[in-house]
C-alpha cells in the first residue's frame, strides 16, 4: 500500500524563513525543511495500481504558476488539545484554484474528497498528546515576515511513518504552466 498526498513544496527562501521561525514552544516536534509542504489533497492509502491511475490524472491538471505570501499563525486542535501549528497563506485564491483542479483529476481516479474542509497552510510543528502546549503560544515570534513565492510545481508524495515523524518522498512532479 501507499500513503499519498499532492502538495506544494514552497521555495527555498520561503522554508529558510519558515525554519527560522521555529523554537520557543516546549514539547513541540518541529518539522524539518524536507517536510514544509503545503498539502493540496491527502489521498491515503491506495494500491499500486490506483497509484498509478493517480499518477496518471495529476498528469492532466492544467493550471498557471501558484503564487502566495506566508500570513499569520494558526493551530489545529481536538478535544481542546493544540495538535498542530501552521503558518498561512495569503491570497488563498490561486492555491484554491489548483486545489480544485487538482481534486477533479483525482475525483477522475476514483479517489473520494475529504470531508474537512480545505484551509491553505504550511505546518510548522506537531504535538503528541502529553505534550502539546498548555501556555500561550509565541505567535509574533513564530510569525515569519510575509514572502511572497510562486511555486511553478505541485508533487505527488508518498508518505512513511516512523517513531520519529513522517518522511516524505517525491513520486512525481507536475510542472504549472
Amino acid at each position: 500500500m501507499f500513503r499519498l498526498f499532492v502538495a506544494l513544496k514552497p521555495p527555498f527562501a520561503m522554508r529558510a524563513a519558515l525554519l527560522d521561525a521555529m523554537g520557543g514552544v516546549p514539547g513541540a516536534r518541529w518539522q524539518d525543511d524536507e517536510q514544509l509542504h503545503l498539502t493540496l489533497s491527502f489521498i491515503g492509502e491506495v494500491d499500486r495500481h490506483q497509484a498509478e491511475d493517480i499518477a496518471a490524472a495529476l498528469g492532466s491538471v492544467r493550471h498557471p504558476p501558484v503564487r502566495f505570501a506566508l500570513a499569520g499563525l494558526g493551530s489545529f486542535d481536538t478535544r481542546d488539545r493544540i495538535t498542530s501549528l501552521w503558518v498561512g497563506v495569503t491570497p488563498q485564491d490561486e492555491v484554491r484554484s489548483l486545489h480544485d483542479a487538482v481534486l477533479r483529476a483525482l475525483t477522475r481516479a476514483g479517489v473520494r474528497p475529504e470531508a474537512r474542509a480545505f484551509l491553505p497552510h504550511i505546518t510548522i510543528a506537531r504535538f503528541s498528546r502529553g505534550n502539546a502546549p498548555t501556555g500561550d503560544i509565541p505567535a509574533a515570534q513564530l510569525t515569519p515576515a510575509p514572502i511572497e513565492a510562486t511555486c511553478e510545481h505541485f508533487i505527488l508524495y508518498e508518505s512513511h511513518m516512523g517513531s520519529e515523524g513522517s518522511t516524505y518522498t517525491a513520486v512525481e512532479r507536475y510542472a504549472l504552466l
